[in-house]
């Protein structure tokens, strides 16, 4: 599905990702693991466009991502929910939603369908989004990214800062994508999270992707925790 090979990316002279290789399988959960600025949203960017290339290629079933501009890669169904949520804040739910149905052009069952995995927003369609709760914001972050009906759905910290009720539901959601045939990839700093809903693991440290293990090898081999994130 998603094919990510030896990139080499830069925010402007400081380079940040220094020949990363990954891939993502559908119906497969892969989670990037590392310490703060190891390059893991980098990455995430990197896939979207967001981050030119200076070396490398990223492919989406057979495509060429990395040849995009940026405004084109959400349009091949890639859902992306960054780290810090990013909504328009004075718009209103309903508002979010529908500028995540007009990328990909989807119909009003695309909405019945992101609105019955998150109904609490279907109580909020008329609330403004910065007045929305941090779980709350979340799931619209989600759900705007779900409105593509997403091949690849791309999740930076998900979890962060967000009480155990509302974690719980969006590791549902992202389990519910898997069992529909989504390749998903996690960036998340929970080793519990990630490791009750990984398929594969893959380690990121100075913009080097060091080692890529099964969630089963990972649980067979906790000293691998230490030596990659010193926890």
């Amino acid at each position: 599905m998603l094919e990510v090979n030896n990139i080499h990316a830069a925010y402007g002279r400081v380079k940040v990702l220094h020949g990363v290789s990954l891939s993502a399988k559908a119906g497969e959960i892969l989670c990037l693991l590392g310490r703060n600025g190891a390059g893991k949203t980098t990455v995430m960017k990197a896939i979207m466009g967001l981050v030119p290339l200076s070396d490398g290629s990223i492919t989406l079933a057979g495509e060429v991502l990395s040849d995009l501009p940026a405004h084109e890669v959400p349009k091949r169904h890639v859902g992306y929910v960054p780290q810090g949520r990013r909504l328009f804040p004075e718009l209103s739910v309903a508002e979010n939603i529908e500028i995540g149905l007009m990328t990909c052009k989807a119909d009003a069952s695309t909405r019945d369908w992101v609105l019955d995995i998150f109904p609490l927003l279907r109580e909020r369609l008329d609330q403004q989004a910065n007045t929305l709760s941090g779980g709350e914001q979340q799931m619209l972050a989600t759900a705007r990214a779900l409105c593509l009906r997403p091949k690849l759905l791309l999740l930076d910290e998900p979890t962060e800062g967000l009480q155990p009720s509302m974690i719980e539901q969006i590791r549902q959601v992202v389990a519910r994508m898997k069992a529909e045939g989504v390749a998903v990839i996690l960036v998340e700093q929970r080793v519990d999270a990630v490791l009750s809903i990984a398929d594969q693991v893959t380690f990121i440290e100075n913009g080097r992707d060091l080692e890529t293990l099964t969630a089963d090898e990972l649980r067979a081999h906790p000293e691998k925790l230490k030596l990659h994130l010193g926890v």
